[in-house]
């Protein structure tokens, strides 16, 4: 169940950014590299930042 959470969270991200990019400004698109090299870390590492606040704030386990 998180990881389908995070992987929508991380979508939406990368989607609202391209759409800024396109709309408002270029520079949104520095937004998704880092979400994408956010899930290229956290594919190698095995941790993911968002995982630990989901499990923090909103007690989702596993």
């Amino acid at each position: 169940m998180k990881n389908r959470i995070v992987r929508g969270i991380a979508g939406t991200f990368i989607l609202i950014s391209i759409l800024l990019a396109i709309y408002v400004n270029i520079n949104w698109l520095w937004f998704t590299a880092f979400v994408g090299a956010n899930l290229l870390q956290s594919s190698l590492t095995k941790w993911c930042l968002m995982d630990d606040i989901l499990t923090k704030v909103f007690k989702i386990k596993e």
